[in-house]
């Protein structure tokens, strides 16, 4: 495989940092957060994170998998693998009172 040029890296970057902040006020809706810790613009390697609410959201997994993966491999060809994690250093009742999206359950007080 070729070496990329300085323009073809900052071009791929330039594209996936747009593409993150296109899908940030979506987990940001909900009181989280999508940050980007790494991109290997060569290999295709890119890690994010989800913070906030999203530690104790129950589909955390889901959106990094069904999500946040998939739109960033397909839409941008040169992406071979995402790697994710959830923020846990925020306590569970911070996160929970940061916001909660439409799959948090809700109990009702009777």
């Amino acid at each position: 495989m070729p070496e990329l040029t300085d323009q073809e890296r900052q071009t791929r970057l330039k594209a996936l940092n747009a593409l993150m902040e296109l899908m940030r006020p979506a987990v940001q809706a909900d009181g989280g957060d999508l940050v980007l810790v790494r991109a290997d613009v060569e290999s295709g390697v890119v890690e994010v994170q989800l913070q906030g609410a999203c530690s104790s959201c129950a589909i955390s997994s889901s959106t990094l998998e069904g999500g946040v993966t998939r739109i960033l491999t397909d839409r941008l060809d040169w992406v071979t693998q995402v790697i994710g994690g959830v923020d846990d250093s925020i306590d569970a009742e911070d996160s929970m009172s940061l916001g909660a999206g439409g799959y948090v359950p809700r109990y009702r007080q009777l």
